[in-house]
């Protein structure tokens, strides 16, 4: 195994049971938009207190953000917080050029692939993103070695960064009242889902404290 096949089974492996993941994948295409994609780069970071996202180009017509989880959570669960950053930060932009993919190791293969002949998808330092609008792919290979030193400085989020960030992107009444995007989950919104979380005693208890907070401005609300 090499230094960059190290990195990515770091940070993105196949999660052990199926149903969970331990990778999300927030794309943006059609066309490639950096500067709309970095305001979830910089809100996850800024406003979410989240690990970066590691950034990439598809090789194709777009942008990607790749979101790393230090422990398998429910695809449903995944589903629902790239719904909630789409919601927060992309409402914008037409879903028809957005994809939220949950990452079970098949739907999307992480970079570097050749994802058309001569176009590569690549991983990319924040400073050299916008360079890439035009023409999101590297003419050739990218560095093994480059790559793998991009992905040695990132981190993945933990069970209770995750909660806290969900519960701030839901503690809003329009993001309380919104449909879950989530197909599968038995929750029907994203105040039920946090309501589950809440009496899930399986759950880490700094998520479930998360959840409670959000879930105070509508105690009246009889929905």
């Amino acid at each position: 195994m090499n230094r960059l096949d190290t990195e990515l089974h770091r940070l993105y492996p196949a999660p052990a049971a199926p149903g969970q993941v331990r990778a999300m994948v927030l794309e943006l295409a059609r066309p490639a938009s950096w500067e709309a994609l970095s305001r979830v780069w910089q809100g996850v970071q800024a406003e979410l207190e989240l690990p970066a996202p590691a950034i990439a180009v598809s090789g194709v017509d777009g942008y990607q953000l790749w979101f790393s989880l230090a422990h398998a959570v429910p695809a449903a669960e995944a589903a629902n917080f790239l719904e909630q950053l789409r919601r927060r930060y992309l409402a914008d932009i037409a879903p028809e050029r957005l994809a939220l993919h949950p990452f079970q190791g098949a739907a999307v293969t992480p970079p570097p692939v050749e994802a058309r002949p001569g176009n590569w998808s690549a991983f990319l330092a924040q400073d050299l993103a916008a360079l890439f609008v035009e023409e999101p792919w590297l003419d050739l290979p990218p560095g093994l070695d480059q790559q793998a030193e991009l992905l040695s400085r990132l981190t993945s989020i933990k069970p209770a960064e995750l909660g806290r960030a969900l519960a701030r992107l839901l503690a809003t009444p329009e993001a309380a009242q919104a449909p879950q995007a989530a197909a599968g989950g038995a929750a029907t919104t994203p105040k039920a889902f946090l309501l589950e979380v809440m009496n899930d005693r399986a759950a880490p208890l700094a998520l479930r404290i998360e959840a409670a907070k959000a879930l105070l401005p509508y105690l009246d609300d009889p929905h």
